[in-house]
C-alpha cells in the first residue's frame, strides 16, 4: 500500500503486527511511521519523525527505538516479547533494516511466521536486498507500506494535499514554483508549505508571488537545476544558484548535502539504464520525463562522477574542518571544477595529476544522516 493509504488500512483492519516501511523517499517513511505512533500509542505521539524519546508517561514502556546496525537479533526478539504497560500493544521502531546482519535477519525467521500479536513490530529502509531470506519473508509476512518516490505527474497533487492539511489553498502556478523544490527532497516543499500557512492571511489562495517571497530565492534555483547549470557546464548560472541559496540561510554544508544527494540519483539512474531496466524507471528516480533522461545523463561521464565523490569528500572536510577559505569559496572552488572541461575533470582524479584517485561513489562520500540512510537536502530531520 502507499502511504496515503495506511491510517485507511488502519480504521478498517486494525493495526496488524508487523509492517516494512521501504522506499527512498524519506518524507514519505516519517509520515508513515508517525501514523502508526498515533494509531499504537495514541494521539500526540506521531509529531515527531525521527523516532527518539519523546512522550512520557506510559508510553515511555511501550515504545522501543532501534538501529539495525547496532543490535542483534537477541535484542529485537527480547523487546518484542515484552507484555505492553496498562496498554492493549506496544511499538517497536528498527530503522536501518537494511543494515541488519543476514545472520540477526536469519535469526528473526521464526518470529516473522508467527509475531508477537500485542507489538507491532516497524522495519524501516530505504531498500532491502531481495535476494536474502529475511526480506523475502519480511515482504511475504508484513504489511509493506511503499514510500518510493512519487512519479513526476504525481508531485503536484501531492503538493495540494499538503498544503491543504495545513490550511493553505495553492493555484496551478504555485503548485508548479512549489514542484521544483521537491526535485530534492519532499521535505523541503513541507518546510516551504509551513511557511506559507504562517505568511499568506486565512482564506486567502497562494499564488506565485507569495511562494517566491517566503523562498527567498529565484524560481528554478534548485538542486535540479544546480545539477543541470553543472551538466552543461554554465558557471555563471551554477554560481548565482549556489549565492542565492547561501544569501536565503541556506548552510554551505546542507548545499553539499544537497549535491551530493542529486549526483548520487546521478549513478544510480546510469545503473539501472546499464542493467537494461528502461528508462522510465531511471526518469522516475530522476523525475524527469522519459525521452529527456539519456540525454541528460551523457552529460556525466563515469569517470567524471566518481571523481565528482572524492571531491565531494575534499569539500566536506574543508567545510567542516575549520579550513582559513571562506565556505562560499569553496564552494565556488568546487563547482568552477565540475563546470570545467570534462577532460580536465577527469585529469582531477588521475595519480600524480595533482589531483585526486577516482573512488567507488555507492558507499558514499560523506556520513549519512541517521534520520534517513542518504545525505538530505536542508529542511529535513535526524535523528
Amino acid at each position: 500500500m502507499k502511504p496515503h493509504e495506511l491510517n485507511q488500512a488502519i480504521t478498517q483492519r486494525g493495526v496488524a503486527p508487523l509492517y516494512l516501511i521501504v522506499g527512498e523517499e524519506d518524507y514519505l517513511r516519517d509520515q508513515a511511521v508517525a501514523s502508526l505512533k498515533v494509531a499504537v500509542l495514541g494521539p500526540g505521539q506521531g509529531e515527531t519523525s525521527g523516532g527518539g524519546d519523546e512522550g512520557g508517561g506510559l508510553e515511555a514502556f511501550n515504545y522501543d527505538f532501534l538501529y539495525g546496525d547496532e543490535c542483534e537479533a537477541a535484542e529485537i526478539l527480547a523487546r518484542a516479547g515484552e507484555v505492553p504497560v496498562f496498554a492493549p500493544r506496544r511499538l517497536m521502531l528498527l530503522k536501518a533494516a537494511d543494515k541488519l546482519p543476514a545472520r540477526e535477519g536469519e535469526a528473526l525467521l521464526d518470529y516473522l511466521k508467527a509475531p508477537c500479536e500485542t507489538t507491532t513490530l516497524v522495519f524501516v529502509a530505504p531498500k532491502l536486498d531481495g535476494r536474502l531470506k529475511f526480506s523475502q519473508a519480511l515482504n511475504k509476512s508484513a504489511v509493506v507500506v511503499d514510500c518510493s518516490p512519487l512519479y513526476d505527474n504525481q508531485v503536484a497533487a501531492w503538493i495540494k494535499a499538503e498544503a491543504l492539511r495545513l490550511g493553505v489553498t495553492l493555484d496551478e502556478e504555485a503548485a508548479l514554483l512549489l514542484k521544483e523544490t521537491a526535485g530534492s527532497s519532499l521535505y523541503l516543499v513541507r518546510r516551504e508549505l509551513e511557511k506559507l500557512a504562517t505568511y499568506v492571511p486565512e482564506g486567502a489562495t497562494v499564488g506565485q508571488a507569495e511562494v517566491a517571497a517566503v523562498r527567498g530565492v529565484e524560481p528554478g534555483a534548485s538542486v535540479f537545476d544546480l545539477t543541470a547549470a553543472i551538466g552543461a557546464r554554465d558557471r555563471v548560472r551554477a554560481l548565482r544558484i549556489v549565492a542565492r541559496n547561501l544569501e536565503a540561510g541556506e548552510a554551505p554544508v546542507r548545499i553539499l548535502g544537497s549535491l551530493v544527494w542529486q549526483y548520487r540519483q546521478l549513478w544510480k539512474a546510469k545503473d539501472l539504464l546499464r542493467q537494461g531496466r528502461g528508462e522510465a524507471e531511471a526518469a522516475r528516480m530522476l523525475r524527469m520525463q522519459s525521452f529527456k533522461v539519456k540525454e541528460f545523463l551523457g552529460r556525466f561521464a563515469d569517470a567524471s562522477l566518481k571523481t565528482a565523490f572524492r571531491l565531494f569528500l575534499e569539500t566536506d572536510s574543508k567545510l567542516k574542518g575549520g579550513s582559513a577559505t571562506s565556505p562560499a569559496l569553496v564552494l565556488e572552488s568546487l563547482l568552477l571544477t565540475l563546470c570545467g572541461p570534462v577532460k580536465d575533470l577527469r585529469a582531477e582524479g588521475r595519480p600524480g595529476s595533482g589531483g585526486v584517485p577516482p573512488v567507488r561513489p555507492t558507499a558514499g562520500p560523506m556520513s549519512p544522516g541517521r534520520g534517513g540512510e542518504s545525505v538530505r537536502p536542508a529542511g529535513t530531520t535526524g535523528r
